[in-house]
């Protein structure tokens, strides 16, 4: 039997409609739950965890992401998943401060990681910083750092990932010359320009940014450039969730977890991009109506209206054709498993309810847009009309003259 693959409109649906809406009161964060699944065997890959460094970065959102879990408290738990862990992975390192961290209700210790210093715990951070990357070119790049870097790149569809450190090795050789097993944080490169580390320090991923200079398409602008900063650690003994853009997960060794996450991360920082840029048309344009309310007329050249159209038929297209965000990544067909952790993502992101009202907003923009379109359309249409009155005048004022100077000559010669 076929599998019917997702639609936009499935999509798009609202979560009021989706069976695992959030339970919530009107004063209390969301609370919800999601299916069980059975996961794949987690392979043993070296990651690292890095603490985040005081402060700010350079790369500051120009405006919060369209989303209400960036300013309020929710809770997200993920899809159980039975311990199918190596022996060896038995024994990896946590941070230590989790320790601390009292077992019990779900919601009292995520509320009490809340409260802790999130530059204790390490960074989930993802930058949208061109239209594209060239993948093969990125590929070989990282086949080259293995060295020197810790890179051992694999390509998943769209998306590379690698374990990567730009202070390579990260620990000193033991007696017998040989270095420790050390882990390593991460990144994950998708195809529409974005990255996601894990792991990594603010100063490390600007290094790794600038590495990533020449194989980037259409690059931003630095005030362009769109970043989403989230927090996580590991606690094998609860249920991996995210409450308050902090991911609890159980093993640092399962990187198609970190893969799963990076996908919904990287589809809503693509997505904030495109709500700036819907903004930006809004500002330009919003004191139109009010003139025209007030005037009646409106100056504005029909090549700058036709540009503006087509930036929006640019953006709607991107959004809603190109660059992936309603789409379910291919891997998610392959790895079935994973998929609801990736829709428990998705929906705490709020991607198809930020699409939804995107495509509402630039709607409303492009019908200002046409009206005012129509209105040089017929403006131009009366001026063709005033100019052939005109014409039709003079020819009549010349035929008057004519006829008048040529029944003058006529009386002059008799």
């Amino acid at each position: 039997m076929s599998k019917r693959r997702p639609q936009a409109d499935d999509l798009e649906q609202p979560l009021l409609n989706d069976s695992t809406t959030p339970i919530s009161n009107r004063n209390g964060p969301a609370y919800s739950t999601f299916p069980t699944s059975q996961q794949q065997q987690q392979q043993q890959q070296p990651t690292s965890v890095t603490t985040a460094v005081a402060g700010p970065s350079p790369l500051h959102l120009r405006k919060q992401p369209n989303r209400t879990t960036k300013i309020s408290q929710k809770l997200k738990l993920f899809p159980e998943d039975e311990d199918q862990r190596l022996p060896e992975e038995l024994n990896a390192d946590v941070y230590t401060q989790l320790a601390q961290i009292p077992h019990g209700d779900a919601r009292t210790e995520a509320e009490h990681v809340s409260r802790m210093n999130k530059e204790d715990l390490a960074r989930v951070t993802a930058y949208c910083t061109a239209s594209a990357y060239r993948m093969e070119d990125l590929i070989k790049h990282l086949k080259s750092k293995s060295a020197t870097n810790g890179a051992s790149p694999k390509r998943f569809d769209e998306c590379i990932y690698t374990p990567y450190s730009v202070k390579y090795p990260l620990s000193p050789p033991n007696g017998q010359g040989e270095h420790q097993k050390t882990m390593l944080p991460e990144m994950f490169l998708f195809d529409y320009g974005v990255v996601v580390f894990w792991g990594m320090t603010l100063q490390d991923e600007q290094r790794v940014l600038k590495e990533l200079d020449p194989y980037e398409d259409a690059k931003l602008d630095m005030d362009d450039v769109e970043v989403e900063e989230f927090h996580y650690y590991y606690n094998e003994n609860c249920q991996p969730r995210v409450y308050n853009d902090t991911f609890t997960l159980r093993h640092p060794s399962n990187y198609r977890v970190k893969l799963t996450i990076a996908h919904a991360i990287a589809q809503s920082v693509k997505m904030t991009l495109f709500e700036r840029l819907v903004d930006d048309t809004i500002n330009e344009t919003k004191y139109i109506p009010k003139v025209m309310a007030e005037s009646g007329t409106f100056h504005m050249s029909r090549t700058a209206i036709t540009k503006k159209i087509g930036q929006l038929f640019i953006m709607r297209i991107n959004v809603n054709l190109v660059s992936n965000i309603l789409d379910t990544p291919e891997i998610f067909w392959s790895e079935p498993t994973l998929e609801p952790l990736y829709s428990a993502i998705r929906g705490y992101l709020e991607i198809s309810q930020r699409v939804e009202l995107l495509n509402q907003r630039v709607e409303v923009i492009s019908d200002l847009l046409d009206m005012l379109k129509d209105h040089l359309n017929s403006s131009h249409g009366e001026y063709l009309e005033w100019i052939v009155i005109w014409l039709i005048a003079m020819e009549i004022v010349v035929a008057v003259i004519t006829t008048c100077l040529d029944a003058f000559a006529l009386s002059h010669e008799s």
